[in-house]
C-alpha cells in the first residue's frame, strides 16, 4: 500500500470567498443550468429576496421591485436601507448581519449572516445600493472582491436597498433564467404576505387572501369535492381541499421560505387533519390514506429562529420550537383540530362532501389492494434491479442512502427504449449518482384510464416501483426524472405516451419539477482538428462556418448510433434538460384529451392545417443532404 505524506502543508485555510466558491452546494445547492426551480441561480435570487421579505415583515415598505434581463437580476426594496457605515460589512464580512439581535428581526429567514456573501462570491458583477435619509452608499464587486468603494452622497431616492448582479458563468455553466420559475417562486412569497406588491419585468404580483388565493390558483382547473377551507392564526395559516386527482399535494412554507422538502410543520399538518378527522366522525379505523388521498393542501407558520437541515432552506429540523415553548407538532395540531372541529361541525354540507370523499378512496383503495399484491409479487420476480433498472451506486446499499443530501439530490433516472441505447447511456453515464430504466417498446396510451392499469401494465408497474412513487413522491427515489428518447416520430410518440402517464396519475411528480426531457445533438460537425455537436440547425450552420474546407457532417437518427464515448459528453455537465413545466392555467384533462383522445376533431384540423408546411420542411433537408452527398462525390471523382 503506497504511503502518503500527511503534513502542516497539507491544511489549508481558505478566505470566504474561496471557500464558498470551492464549495457552492454547501450555500446554495446544487449548481445546474436553471432547467429545475431549485437549481442555484434560483437559490441566489431567493437570498437576495428573502431580505426585501424581512424588512416588510417588520413593518416597513410595501412593495419590492424585481427585474431580470439579459442574465442580470436587479432586486429593490422599499425598507429601512442597510446602515451605510456596514453596507460593504453586510454583502462581504461572513456571519455579519442584522438577524443576530432579535429585536430587529424577529422570525426572520435568514439568520445566519451568508446568503448575500454567497451571492455575492458567486457573481460574476455585484452591486450594492443603500439608501437612508437623503443619502446613498455604493460598492460593487467582482467574485466577491471588491472592485469600487463609492463615497456617500446625497440621493433624494426612497429609504431601501438595491443589489444588483450577475451569476458566475463558470460557476454556473450555460445558465438560462427560465420566467415561469421565477414567477412561481414570486407567486409564494406574494401569498404569505398578503398585501405585499411585487412587481416583476412589469407584472404585479399580489394577494389579498394568502393561502386561499394559492390553492385557487393551483386548482383552477381541477373540480374540487367542496369549498378551500381557510384558516388563519397568529404565527399559523392553512387551506387545504380535496380534488379528483391522484396523489396527495402539498404548498408548506416556514417564515415565508418554500419548503419543498416538508419537515416536522407539513408532518404535523397533515397528523392534525387525520387525527382531527378520526375524531370527529368517531372512527378511528378511518385508514390514513383513504383520508389524506387526492387532498391540495397549504400550511404556513412562523417560529423564531428556524433550524433547517440545509443552508437553502428546503426542509425544517425535527426539535423546533414554535411560539408559546410548544413544539410545532403540538402547536400546528391543537390549531387545525380548534379549527377544522368547530367548522365541520357548523357546515353540514362539507361535513356529508367530506366523508364521501372518504368513503369513495376507501373504495378504491380495497378494490386495488388485491391488484396491487399481485402487482409487487410479479415486481419481485422480474428481478427489476437486474431486469429493468439499472442502479447508481447512491442506493446499492442502506448505508449509501445515508450520504449526503447533497448527492441524493443529484440523482437522475433516465428512461430510455431499446438495448442500444440504453447500452449507450449506461455505459457512459456515472455510475455513483445515474440510473438507466430500459423500456421494452411502446407504453400503453393509458390516457382516460384508471390507477388499476398501471398495476396490470407490467412496464408501468416495474417504472413506479423504480422510482417508488406507488404512495406519493415522499420517497421518490431520484431528484430527476429524465425521459431519453430518439428525437424521431417513434422517439416523440414514446415521449408522448410516457408524459401522459405521470400527468395521468403522477401529476405531483411533474408539478414538483422532478421531470425533465434530455436534450440531444441532431449533428455532428468535424474536420481533423475540431469536432462540433449541433443541437438545431442553426447551430450546425454556425459549426460549419467555424471549420475551414469540407467538414464531415453526421445526422444522429437515434440515441444508439451515439457512441457511448460521445454520450458522456451529453449527460454530464454540459447536460441539456428541458423541464416539463406544469403551470397553474393548464387544465391536464383538456390537454391530454386534445393530444392523446380519440381522434378528435381539433386536432385533426390541426394535423390537416399543419401538414404542408412539415412536409416541406422535412422534404428541404433531405434534398439538402442528397445536394451534400452528390457534392462530395464529385469531389472524389476530381
Amino acid at each position: 500500500m503506497a504511503k502518503s505524506n500527511y503534513t502542516e502543508d497539507n491544511i489549508k485555510s481558505l478566505d470566504w470567498r474561496e471557500h464558498i466558491r470551492m464549495r457552492p452546494g454547501m450555500y446554495i445547492g446544487k449548481l445546474g443550468d436553471g432547467s429545475s426551480a431549485d437549481d442555484g441561480i434560483y437559490i441566489l435570487i431567493k437570498e437576495i429576496f428573502d431580505n426585501a421579505i424581512d424588512e416588510y415583515v417588520m413593518g416597513f415598505g410595501k412593495k419590492v421591485d424585481i427585474s431580470v434581463k439579459d442574465g442580470v437580476v436587479t432586486v429593490r426594496d422599499f425598507g429601512r436601507g442597510i446602515p451605510l457605515g456596514k453596507v460593504i460589512d453586510c454583502v462581504s464580512k461572513i456571519n455579519t448581519g442584522g438577524k443576530y439581535d432579535s429585536k430587529a428581526f424577529k422570525k426572520s429567514v435568514g439568520l445566519n449572516g451568508v446568503g448575500t456573501k454567497a451571492v455575492n462570491a458567486l457573481s460574476d458583477y455585484f452591486k450594492v445600493e443603500s439608501v437612508r435619509e437623503g443619502k446613498a452608499k455604493i460598492a460593487e464587486f467582482k467574485r466577491g472582491e471588491i472592485l469600487k468603494d463609492h463615497k456617500i452622497k446625497k440621493m433624494q431616492a426612497e429609504n431601501g436597498t438595491v443589489v444588483n448582479f450577475k451569476p458566475d458563468a463558470s460557476i454556473f455553466k450555460n445558465y438560462k433564467f427560465r420566467p415561469e420559475y421565477i414567477e412561481n417562486q414570486l407567486w409564494n412569497y406574494a401569498y404569505l404576505n398578503a398585501g405585499l406588491r411585487i412587481n416583476f419585468n412589469g407584472k404585479t404580483l399580489y394577494s389579498k387572501n394568502g393561502l386561499l388565493d394559492l390553492l385557487q390558483r393551483k386548482t383552477q382547473n381541477e373540480n374540487l369535492r367542496y369549498q378551500i377551507l381557510h384558516f388563519k392564526g397568529e404565527d399559523i395559516e392553512i387551506a387545504f381541499s380535496h380534488g379528483n386527482h391522484y396523489g396527495e399535494q402539498y404548498y408548506s412554507f416556514v417564515n415565508g421560505q418554500n419548503t419543498t422538502q416538508g419537515g416536522t410543520h407539513l408532518n404535523a399538518f397533515k397528523e392534525g387533519i387525520v387525527k382531527t378527522i378520526q375524531n370527529f366522525y368517531k372512527k378511528d379505523n378511518f385508514d390514513r390514506k383513504d383520508i389524506l388521498a387526492s387532498i391540495v393542501g397549504a400550511v404556513s407558520v412562523r417560529v423564531e429562529e428556524p433550524v433547517f437541515e440545509s443552508q437553502t432552506k428546503t426542509k425544517l429540523g425535527s426539535n423546533e420550537i414554535a411560539p408559546g415553548g410548544q413544539t410545532v407538532r403540538s402547536f400546528v395540531g391543537k390549531f387545525i383540530e380548534a379549527k377544522l372541529d368547530n367548522f365541520l361541525h357548523r357546515n353540514e354540507e362539507v361535513k356529508n362532501l367530506l366523508r364521501a370523499r372518504i368513503a369513495q378512496s376507501e373504495k378504491e383503495r380495497k378494490e386495488l389492494a388485491g391488484i396491487k399484491k399481485l402487482a409487487n409479487k410479479r415486481a419481485k420476480k422480474a428481478n427489476l434491479h437486474n431486469k429493468k433498472l439499472r442502479d447508481c451506486r447512491v442506493h446499492f446499499s442502506d448505508s449509501s442512502r445515508k450520504s449526503s443530501e447533497e448527492l441524493r439530490n443529484g440523482t437522475t433516472l433516465f428512461i430510455t427504449e431499446g438495448d442500444s441505447a440504453s447500452g449507450s447511456i449506461t455505459k457512459a453515464r456515472d455510475v455513483q449518482v445515474q440510473a438507466v430504466f430500459s423500456l421494452r417498446g411502446k407504453p400503453l396510451n393509458c390516457f382516460g384510464l384508471t390507477k388499476k392499469v398501471v398495476y396490470e401494465n407490467e412496464e408501468f408497474n416495474l417504472l413506479q416501483h423504480a422510482l417508488n412513487i406507488e404512495d406519493g413522491i415522499e420517497n421518490l427515489r431520484y431528484n430527476r426524472v429524465v425521459i431519453a428518447t430518439d428525437a424521431d416520430v417513434d422517439g416523440m410518440h414514446i415521449r408522448l405516451l410516457l408524459l401522459t402517464f405521470f400527468l395521468q396519475f403522477f401529476p405531483e411528480l411533474v408539478r414538483n419539477g422532478h421531470l425533465f426531457i434530455l436534450e440531444t445533438p441532431l449533428f455532428r460537425v468535424r474536420d481533423k482538428k475540431q469536432t462540433f455537436y449541433c443541437y438545431s440547425e442553426s447551430e450546425k450552420q454556425a459549426a460549419i462556418a467555424k471549420l475551414r474546407g469540407k467538414p464531415e457532417i453526421t445526422r444522429f437518427k437515434g440515441l444508439g448510433e451515439i457512441s457511448p464515448d460521445e454520450f458522456g459528453d451529453f449527460i454530464g455537465e454540459d447536460i441539456r434538460l428541458e423541464p416539463v413545466v406544469l403551470n397553474e392555467e393548464i387544465d391536464i384533462d383538456k390537454i391530454l384529451s386534445y393530444y392523446m383522445g380519440k381522434n378528435t376533431s381539433s386536432r385533426q384540423e390541426f394535423i390537416i392545417d399543419n401538414l404542408r408546411v412539415e412536409k416541406d420542411e422535412a422534404a428541404e433537408e433531405e434534398d439538402q443532404i442528397e445536394l451534400e452527398e452528390e457534392e462530395e462525390e464529385l469531389m472524389r471523382a476530381e
